[in-house]
């Protein structure tokens, strides 16, 4: 009798902080008991009661900045209606403790190897947060840890109105997973300032998102725990690419807008699928062995315009099927200013080449405007299959000559 009194007291203490601090629009996580002292399983209990509370009327739970950050263990759902706020923008290179190795600050240090770390409802927005797996190896390959994605999107019902912004992941497997499953969707999906390196190549994965999902600004780079001693080895970088997946994976979206997207040291920088149609601009894929996979499935709008950005591809076990340019399928393909080079990198095994500049197979059409082709081992930049068709205008190859190739 006494301990149900007491868990009572505590409910309506809770509620009366909750109903005080949101109407001013945000409450602090250390308000609803998510402490850095705590277990992990009793600061995520903490903190999903705070995000259920908030979900009616909707307000903002900030993450306060602590000396190495909250355990946390995975499984939490974020309702709709609700933000979780952190103090950071992305943090490139990682924060740091100063008298030992980890991160800090508006911190989520993650134990859970079995459930995502959070499930996002719509009208959702995640900010400044950095989110961390201590246990995840650095230097051995053999010890990878499978994590589950650290946000993905509800499977439960359609998701939309999401914003994940200025995130940081640091040893996470797959950041991002945006596949949503027939029947179901997803839409205004935005991604902007996010940096990581996922152990399984794959950083963003969107699927059936059918209203203009964005991915703006993001970073994917082996060096981002630098500044607390975990920068990723060699045949850790090794063992990502011979995932042979995509940083960047779309499929059934519309009129995809993608800008400022850098990775290095995966497989592929960006697959856009057969269902797929919109803009990708400014832009560098670093040491991919397929910088663009994009495919088509009809020829009305499976057209894709891609311009201002950089291709070295050089990684991969055979140099044939290094490309920095893949097209398949049906649909129309215009790039303009894009630059491809190759050459070695001391931080992961390459092959100091690529095998071509583009690739085009079945009946696609390309336009090449002003592209710049070098670093290549076969004797001719463009290799199409008989029902392809490509113009180029204004593009030199490797010894800088003018290129024309007509259909």
């Amino acid at each position: 009798m006494v301990r149900k009194s007491i868990r009572i007291i505590l409910l309506l203490a809770f509620c009366v902080v909750v109903g005080q601090v949101s109407a001013q629009g945000w409450l602090s996580v250390q308000r609803v008991g998510v402490l850095p002292e705590n277990t992990a399983e009793v600061n995520r209990r903490h903190l999903q009661a705070a995000i259920d509370s908030l979900s009616p009327i909707g307000g903002v739970l900030y993450v306060e900045p602590v000396r190495g950050g909250y355990p946390m263990q995975g499984g939490l759902i974020l309702r709709r209606n609700v933000t979780l706020l952190g103090a950071h923008g992305p943090t490139g290179r990682g924060t740091s403790l100063p008298d030992r190795s980890g991160p800090t600050g508006s911190l989520f240090v993650i134990r859970d190897r079995e459930q995502a770390f959070l499930t996002v409802e719509s009208a959702t927005q995640v900010r400044g947060i950095q989110f961390y797996y201590p246990e995840q190896t650095w230097q051995d390959e053999s010890r990878i840890i499978a994590y589950p994605p650290t946000i993905q999107l509800s499977l439960k019902e359609n998701v939309q109105g999401v914003t994940l912004s200025c995130l940081t992941f640091y040893g996470e497997y797959m950041a991002m997973n945006f596949r949503a499953k027939s029947p179901r969707a997803c839409e205004q999906i935005l991604f902007e300032h996010c940096y990581g390196y996922p152990l399984s190549g794959q950083f963003i994965a969107i699927d059936r998102c059918y209203d203009v999902p964005r991915i703006l600004h993001c970073h994917v780079n082996p060096s981002n725990m630098r500044e607390f001693g975990r920068s990723f080895t060699r045949n850790v970088i090794d063992a990502v690419v011979q995932m042979g997946t995509y940083t960047y994976w779309i499929d059934h979206t519309d009129n995809a807008q993608l800008m400022d997207l850098f990775t290095f040291g995966v497989y592929g920088g960006i697959y856009l699928g057969v269902e797929t149609y919109g803009q990708l601009t400014n832009f560098n894929f670093d040491c991919v062995a397929i910088g663009i996979h994009k495919l088509g499935s009809q020829w009305k709008n499976r057209n894709w315009q891609i311009a201002q950005g950089s291709i070295i591809a050089n990684v991969g076990e055979r140099i044939e099927d290094v490309h920095p340019i893949l097209i398949e399928g049906k649909g129309h393909t215009s790039l303009s200013n894009v630059e491809c080079f190759s050459g070695g990198n001391a931080a992961l095994t390459t092959l100091g080449a690529s095998w071509d500049y583009i690739t085009v197979r079945d009946s696609a059409t390309v336009t090449l405007i002003g592209c710049r082709m070098q670093g290549y081992r076969a004797d001719n930049p463009i290799h199409l299959s008989d029902g392809a068709r490509l113009r180029a205008i204004g593009c030199t190859d490797r010894d800088n000559h003018l290129l024309e190739q007509a259909p």
